[in-house]
């Protein structure tokens, strides 16, 4: 399904990162919510592939999708 994200307890706490770095999916969505083009990303971070950021974004978008709300009545 998503081969080139990780989640280890033992890395940035579990937190899910591109598999073979210890750069975290967050710190991708991050840079392009700020802005930052692919490109510029992959400048800044050559360990990283093209790829790497789609399954960024695709990790993010499946994590959005399992996401409930639920409303708080006061």
């Amino acid at each position: 399904m998503l081969s080139r994200i990780e989640i280890n307890p033992k890395k940035l706490g579990g937190k899910p990162v591109i598999k073979g770095t210890r750069i975290p999916v967050y710190l991708i969505l991050d840079l392009l919510a700020n802005g930052w083009t692919i490109e510029e990303i992959l400048d800044n971070y050559p360990q990283l592939k093209r790829e790497d950021v789609l399954e960024a974004i695709k990790y993010a978008s499946m994590i959005l999708k399992e996401e409930e709300y639920v409303e708080v009545l006061s």
